[in-house]
């Protein structure tokens, strides 16, 4: 699988004018797009260009619907309920995270839940969204069923992603991660490079591990992380955007394979608002900076969750963003 370099500003007017050609507006064109390229810039290319003809698929089948807008429901204080309407996961994420910042501006704490919208591509956009803003944030959202209950045989449970931003000074802290071992887009890349998960990442028909991608996806059992510690906190993360949401559940976001409908929840700490600045910098640091001092078995450096991701958008904005040659063909394709 060859790679091309394409500029980051290239990149987001190729997706724009794709988009454009499935009925988005000039200004949610460009935000999709740049939110799609955003995560290739960053180095997550499984949830960026990687999804996108899968995403213009959904378009085309009706499940994402380009015009639509999240509506609101209910409104008590710091905390909203809104109705995603289906449209555009990443759009519709990004507005809530950006409602819950504006509540912690005002209230010190915001809550913003979504129900009926659709996948938000790479989650640790959000978190970047909101330490960008200088917030503390936190997000999550259900999935269809891909993963077993612990001594289950069949999905069940979403992977169910999770994402923690914190703002600093010299790097933030962005922990984006899936409750199963790999994600699913990551398990994606590798199955079509026909290689191997570097370790067990799911389970065969007959229930035993697996490093095969492939069967993994085929049967859509991946590996909770952490085990059954795993699978029991995607069963709470699924529990609680379905209640605060009043969404979908995990069970019921699956459309014979296809997966809409989803529930999230966004939540969003405004350290000026809550007087957390005199410590929040230093407590950070001190906790970093005996995480990297700390002793390896082997040579190498200790990272803490975004700490790449500041590097690799700084390489990719300099040297071009690799994108999969048959994946950039492929969509290009909408252009001629």
């Amino acid at each position: 699988m060859n790679d091309v370099l394409i500029s980051f500003d290239e990149l987001v007017s190729r997706l724009k004018q794709i988009l454009l050609k499935f009925g988005f507006e000039e200004n949610r064109a460009n935000r999709c797009a740049t939110l799609f390229a955003k995560a290739d810039l960053d180095g997550v290319r499984s949830h960026g260009v990687n999804r996108f003809p899968l995403f213009l698929e959904f378009i085309e089948k009706g499940y994402v619907k380009p015009s639509h807008s999240p509506t609101l429901l209910s409104k008590t204080g710091m905390f909203e309920r809104w109705d995603g309407n289906l449209g555009p996961g990443n759009l519709n994420a990004h507005f809530a995270m950006d409602r819950a910042i504006s509540l912690s501006n005002e209230f010190g704490v915001g809550c913003v839940t979504l129900a009926q919208t659709n996948h938000w591509m790479r989650g640790g956009n959000f978190g970047w969204q909101a330490v960008d803003a200088g917030c503390i944030g936190i997000c999550f959202t259900n999935t269809k069923p891909n993963m077993p209950s612990w001594g289950g045989s069949e999905p069940v449970l979403g992977n169910n992603p999770l994402v923690i931003g914190i703002p600093r000074k010299i790097s933030p802290v962005v922990l984006d991660m899936a409750m199963s071992q790999f994600a699913y887009g990551k398990m994606s890349l590798f199955a079509k490079k026909d290689q191997d998960l570097p370790y067990d990442g799911g389970f065969d028909q007959a229930g035993n591990l697996t490093k095969d991608p492939k069967v993994i996806l085929e049967n859509h059992l991946a590996l909770p992380m952490g085990l059954w510690k795993g699978a029991g906190l995607s069963l709470m993360l699924d529990l609680l955007v379905s209640i605060l949401s009043g969404g979908n559940s995990t069970h019921e976001v699956d459309h014979n394979g296809d997966e809409y409908g989803l529930s999230q929840v966004f939540l969003c700490f405004d350290p000026v608002k809550l007087d957390l600045m005199d410590w929040m910098e230093q407590k950070t640091d001190s906790i970093l900076d005996n995480l990297k001092n700390s002793a390896v078995f082997e040579d190498q450096a200790i990272r803490f969750p975004g700490e790449k991701v500041v590097e690799t958008r700084a390489k990719n904005l300099k040297n071009g963003i690799p994108v999969a040659e048959s994946t950039l063909s492929k969509i290009l394709k909408h252009l001629e």
